[in-house]
């Protein structure tokens, strides 16, 4: 069976953590191999740690998410200590997210560039959350030279502009269960241009759950769907996607 890698689970959130041997066994029914269980605040960092610390199957990262507010504000030094865990592969996810929040966010984009610092500082590459902020979001990549450690472009929804530009600073394009919805035409294309080996798939669960479970609790075995739906826009094989994305995920992430 092909061997996939989810890029980007959150296992810890409730929903999830709940059933976790379930999820695991799903993974191994369905060839997914590995899931990198990503850090959304500090506060449940340690639960992130504790999966990746338990399941030699699993990777963790650290950050702090742009849609979480009034918190102490994670300064790039703390950052990088906590990325010295030999289970830790990634900064993030961080970025920048103006579709939800409104009003003065500068605070965001100061959370952003710590996160760049302690990516540079850990020589570990980051994972970029943008919505409705590309411009900013490749402004600030650029200003703190976040091309010198790389990293991924997660739940990728913007245009192939955005991407190119992205790619051009050395960051991996995700794709989620997103490029399976029947509204997602601009998707879909900019899935069919990227060249394979810059590229990764991702469930983001337990959110975006592909067709034909849209609608339903995401898992991390539904990565199946994704690299389907590109196979399929591609006119390849799907074992083509897998073995692409699983060496591009071990390549960037340099997990063991």
């Amino acid at each position: 069976m092909d061997l996939l890698v989810d890029s980007h689970c959150h296992l810890d959130f409730p929903d999830l953590a709940a059933n976790l041997d379930a999820l695991l066994d799903g993974m191994k029914e369905n060839g997914v191999g590995h899931a990198l269980c990503v850090s959304v605040n500090l506060e449940d960092f340690p639960r992130v740690q504790a999966l990746a610390e338990a399941h030699a199957n699993l990777y963790a990262s650290v950050g702090v998410h742009p849609d979480y507010e009034n918190l102490a504000e994670p300064q790039a030094a703390q950052l990088a200590v906590l990325a010295r865990h030999p289970r830790i592969v990634a900064i993030g996810e961080t970025g920048l997210d103006y579709f939800r929040l409104k009003g003065d966010l500068e605070w965001q984009r100061e959370r952003f560039r710590q996160h760049i610092r302690a990516a540079r500082a850990s020589g570990k590459p980051l994972i970029i959350h943008t919505r409705a902020a590309a411009a900013d979001t490749l402004r600030i990549m650029a200003e703190e030279g976040a091309d010198g450690v790389g990293g991924v472009m997660h739940c990728f929804t913007e245009s192939w502009e955005v991407a190119q530009q992205a790619m051009e600073m050395n960051f991996y394009i995700s794709f989620s269960g997103i490029v399976t919805f029947r509204n997602a035409a601009a998707l879909k294309d900019v899935a069919r241009r990227i060249r394979l080996d810059r590229m990764l798939v991702e469930t983001d669960s337990p959110y975006l759950a592909p067709v034909p479970h849209r609608g339903k609790l995401n898992q991390p075995a539904y990565v199946r769907y994704v690299a389907q739906e590109i196979a399929a826009l591609r006119g390849i094989d799907m074992r083509e996607v897998a073995a692409a994305t699983t060496e591009n995920f071990f390549n960037l992430f340099k997990a063991a």
